[in-house]
């Protein structure tokens, strides 16, 4: 009685030589490497593409976060350049604290966003589920 042939899987003729088995055996775990790196190189790169989204995002968040300082000072500033001097310039105080309170929602938004885009990178677990079954397949056996 003869195993039944999976459909798209060239048997070996029954009277297949050592030489023609390992040659077969070459040529699978070939093609099964190629397909592990070509699979690798997909999930990688979907990967980075979201980590670089997820950094420019702190980096975004940086930026405003050194203008909220800059702003802050600057509120401060005129803020106690008002309280020593006098009332000759009381507005430009308050308007800095302004500027500064919108680049910390800024801030606050991109570290938000930052976040929720870095929390999505997953790395490559196709790739290592499937690299643990070759073992398996190696030694013939089928692996859920």
């Amino acid at each position: 009685m003869t195993a039944p042939i999976e459909p798209g899987r060239a048997q070996p003729p029954p009277e297949a030589s050592v030489g023609e088995l390992f040659g077969e055996i070459s040529r699978d775990l070939s093609t099964l490497v190629r397909q592990e790196i070509a699979l690798a190189k997909a999930e990688t790169t979907e990967s980075a593409k979201k980590a670089g989204a997820g950094a420019g995002m702190y980096g975004g968040a940086g930026v405003a976060g050194h203008f909220v300082l800059l702003f802050l000072s600057l509120a401060v500033w005129w803020g106690l350049g008002w309280l020593l001097g006098g009332e000759d310039w009381p507005a430009l105080g308050w308007s800095g604290l302004i500027v500064a309170i919108i680049w910390a929602i800024v801030a606050a938004v991109l570290a938000a966003q930052g976040k929720k885009k870095m929390k999505q990178v997953r790395g490559v677990p196709q790739t290592a589920e499937t690299v643990k079954k070759i073992p398996d397949a190696l030694k013939g056996e089928d692996r859920p």
